[in-house]
């Protein structure tokens, strides 16, 4: 069962941030990261669509460059990062969840994961047609589809459009669910597990890899539970 981390180890630390990163990758299988644009059309890493809650500064992350962007102050110091920088710095160490946060924005940044992405490589998205156009263009890259009200069928639907994982939100998760993605060769990855009670019960149900803000504690658990 993988561990990936969540906007890096965003519990305690700036999340999205290379700080945040690099702490996950010490623990993670995979760290994940949210990806949205620049004014200047550069593929930045973000989760909101402003900048309030995790800079120094109000505003949306649309309206400043990537360079304005890297200027600000996103938590101890940290400024906010590129995906090229991230891609850079998860190279050779651990995989990489890459987020589309915004439709439209698809082919600049996978022009940036073409060259750049560290393997393993999983795009995921909450918009099904993200998935599709960057497994169009990113030729055997594996896709995940995020959610977080209830989908029937969404295995099925997964099947046919040749996402690879479900990332269910945990509420949404259980034991019918996983074994129906399952038979289908579908991986299925809960979010956002963040206590032994939640990844014991993950395991219990048989999930593939599970979302953690604490990624550190949950490599912690899963070693001492082998």
């Amino acid at each position: 069962m993988f561990i990936v981390g969540h906007r890096g180890a965003g519990l305690g630390l700036p999340e999205n941030t290379c700080k945040a990163i690099r702490t996950g990758m010490k623990c993670a299988d995979f760290v994940e990261v949210d990806v949205r644009m620049s004014r200047d059309r550069v593929p930045v890493v973000m989760h909101d669509p402003t900048l309030d809650r995790t800079t120094n500064v109000a505003g949306r992350v649309s309206d400043l460059t990537a360079e304005e962007l890297a200027a600000l102050d996103a938590g101890d110091g940290e400024h906010v990062p590129s995906l090229l920088e991230i891609c850079q710095e998860v190279r050779g160490q651990c995989g990489l969840f890459v987020e589309i946060k915004e439709p439209g924005s698809e082919m600049e940044v996978c022009r940036i994961l073409e060259r750049e992405a560290p393997s393993p490589l999983m795009v995921v998205s909450f918009h099904r047609a993200s998935l599709e156009m960057a497994s169009e263009i990113l030729s055997g890259t594996h896709t995940g589809l995020i959610y977080s009200q209830p989908l029937p069928g969404v295995s099925t639907t997964a099947a046919l459009k040749n996402i690879n994982a479900i990332l269910p939100r945990k509420d949404l998760l259980d034991q019918d669910l996983v074994a129906d993605a399952q038979r289908r060769g579908i991986l299925v990855i809960p979010w956002t597990l963040n206590s032994e009670v939640q990844w014991e019960g993950a395991r219990e149900l048989g999930v593939d890899g599970f979302v953690t803000d604490d990624p550190c504690s949950a490599r912690r658990w899963r070693d001492k539970t082998i």
